[in-house]
């Protein structure tokens, strides 16, 4: 009828779509037709002719149905390298460079991004997919997990995708929460046992089984948590009689919404039982704990993450350490620092200082024309640092940035006698700012 008809378009209109298999030149005639007469919000096209294992899934007369109907009207399309292949006539893909000419040529069929899948290039010790915008290639790195249980990966990264763009993700990112969420299944999923076959499934549910604190970072970290974030210095925790873990409860207890440890003149065996005791009692209370530059503690008492500076390790090989499962920050203050933590797999960045600090040595002040030039620049949150207080949070998170999630703060709470007391007055000055925007 004619008001089903109209109910049907309104609820159309506010959907993300994903296809899958259409094994078929009419299906995808009638899909066409459909999507004219009910627009989406966004499509993902998941061109699935070829699978992992090599079997052909779709008729060849479907290509061109493809290539003229259905890549015109999507949003991203999401081949694997031999589905390019197959799309470009059979054009062989092996190295970065073919992929990238690939990206090319089927833009040119009308997406408005195309993300070429590289999971199955031979001789890579990485898992390399090459993301273009019809201006600029991204290559998206990650880990090649070896595992026989592979199947159905790329209907479940297409799938993760329209997901994200349902949330409000942009595309690249949208793409990147993707490849992690795929990566951490097959992380969890690679000792599992399932069928006589040369593949398996991969283990889409490993967030139900995992708890909280010890799940796949991109899909556990909220970069909401940002909002406000305590960073301990043992020095002001002796001057004012605390110990790490009372500094830590109360900043929790104040309304901290992540805490790093940053003890740089403490002995390793005292700072990891620290760390032990401040990791029960943050996973009590579901909020995140990063290390500051050590690895080894993070890795020692099962932190949530590590952030790291400009002169420690990369983030590329801080997550080769830690594994697909854990939050890493970057301290950036420029933005082509922050393309490189972006390109080496970050999941935030730490910018400043903002304003003059006396925490660190040798720390040059960006001001927030500094801060600007990085939350632009950034495809990841961003938290600014540096001689943050009451005084002045409210006007750095007035600036209203993109990206800009929230300020991290050293002296302001733990350099006080009151430290609770401190982090709830500027959790309200905070909350205020946001309350407002």
């Amino acid at each position: 009828s004619g008001s089903s008809s109209s109910r049907f378009f309104r609820i159309c209109r506010l959907t993300w779509v994903k296809t899958g298999m259409l094994p078929s030149a009419g299906i995808i005639k009638i899909l066409c037709e459909s999507l004219q007469k009910f627009p989406v919000k966004a499509l993902v096209v998941d061109p699935v002719m070829v699978s992992t294992s090599g079997d052909s899934l779709s008729d060849p007369s479907t290509l061109t149905y493809y290539r003229d109907e259905l890549f015109a009207m999507a949003d991203i399309v999401t081949p694997n390298v031999k589905e390019a292949s197959k799309l470009l006539g059979g054009v062989s893909l092996h190295t970065i460079a073919d992929m990238r000419d690939a990206a090319e040529s089927i833009y040119k069929f009308g997406p408005r991004y195309v993300l070429v899948k590289g999971g199955d290039m031979p001789d890579s010790s990485e898992a390399i997919d090459v993301f273009y915008d019809g201006k600029e290639f991204v290559e998206l790195r990650g880990h090649r997990i070896k595992t026989r249980n592979t199947h159905g990966t790329g209907c479940t990264l297409a799938s993760s995708i329209a997901a994200e763009l349902a949330k409000g993700s942009s595309m690249l990112n949208a793409v990147q929460v993707a490849k992690n969420f795929v990566e951490s299944a097959l992380h969890h999923s690679k000792d599992l046992v399932i069928g006589n076959g040369p593949q398996g499934p991969f283990d889409h549910l490993f967030r139900l089984r995992c708890p909280p604190y010890n799940i796949g970072s991109q899909q556990r970290f909220n970069p909401d948590s940002l909002f406000l974030y305590a960073v301990t210095d043992s020095r002001m925790n002796k001057r004012w009689g605390h110990s790490i873990e009372d500094a830590v409860k109360a900043a929790i207890e104040g309304g901290a919404t992540i805490v790093q440890l940053r003890e740089k003149d403490i002995e390793s065996r005292a700072f990891l039982e620290a760390a032990k005791a401040c990791m029960d009692i943050c996973k009590s209370s579901g909020v995140p704990l990063l290390i500051n530059d050590r690895v080894d503690i993070a890795l020692a008492c099962n932190a949530d993450g590590v952030h790291v500076g400009q002169s420690d390790i990369s983030a590329r090989e801080v997550r080769k350490l830690l594994g697909p499962g854990k939050i890493i920050g970057v301290s950036c203050k420029t933005p082509a620092q922050a393309e490189q933590a972006w390109r080496d797999g970050a999941d935030y960045l730490g910018c400043g200082g903002v304003f003059p600090t006396t925490t660190k040595a040798n720390n040059p002040t960006l001001g927030f024309e500094g801060l600007k030039a990085v939350c632009l620049a950034s495809k990841l949150p961003v938290v600014a640092i540096g001689g943050i207080n009451a005084t002045n949070a409210g006007s750095v998170m007035e600036l209203g940035l993109p990206n800009l999630k929230g300020v991290a703060v050293v002296s302001a709470l733990f350099d006080r006698e009151c430290v609770s007391t401190e982090t709830r007055n500027l959790r309200s000055i905070l909350t205020s700012v946001r309350c407002l925007a």
